[in-house]
């Protein structure tokens, strides 16, 4: 299993609109992932409710982590997206 470790980059943490962008852009790499806090059960990267449900504070570690095919890329992208508090997926890593 692939996975990526980083800290929120978004000072508000994964809250409303942070949380908003991240489950577009999990959704949108195509392969199923999972997210949650260092010490905490994952959930559905692609589940608001289930992001917003972890409460993930900024600066504070969070897991993803995928099996599936492509999933390497996706994690890079995403883990970009997070660790720098971006607003759109990046297209490139």
């Amino acid at each position: 299993m692939a996975e990526r470790r980083v800290n929120v980059g978004w000072a508000e943490g994964l809250h409303a609109r942070p949380a908003s962008i991240f489950v577009r852009a999990a959704t949108a790499t195509g392969v199923p992932v999972t997210i949650a806090k260092a010490d905490g059960n994952p959930v559905n990267a692609a589940s608001m409710l289930a992001v917003l449900g972890l409460g993930a504070q900024g600066g504070e570690e969070i897991v993803l982590a995928s099996d599936a095919d492509g999933s390497d890329a996706a994690l890079d992208r995403l883990a970009k997206l997070v660790s720098e508090g971006l607003e759109e997926l990046p297209e490139t890593v």
